[in-house]
């Protein structure tokens, strides 16, 4: 579970480095502001499910005395 949000954090930064390029070369602004929110946050919550179903599973530890 602690890989979850680093893995997160790394998707935030490349969706920002890709809406940086977009905006750099004009494309942000034939989109339009409603577009590129409703992208944004989609984005985001696909993100968040990759970083859960990747985040691992859960195992039990077994100590044998």
């Amino acid at each position: 579970m602690k890989w979850t949000g680093i893995y997160l954090v790394g998707y935030l930064v490349m969706l920002g480095g890709i809406l940086a390029a977009l905006w750099k070369s004009g494309i942000m602004e034939r989109i339009g502001t409603t577009c590129t929110i409703i992208g944004v946050v989609s984005a985001v919550g696909i993100g968040i499910m990759i970083a859960v179903a990747n985040s691992g599973k859960k195992e039990s530890i077994n100590i044998e005395r």
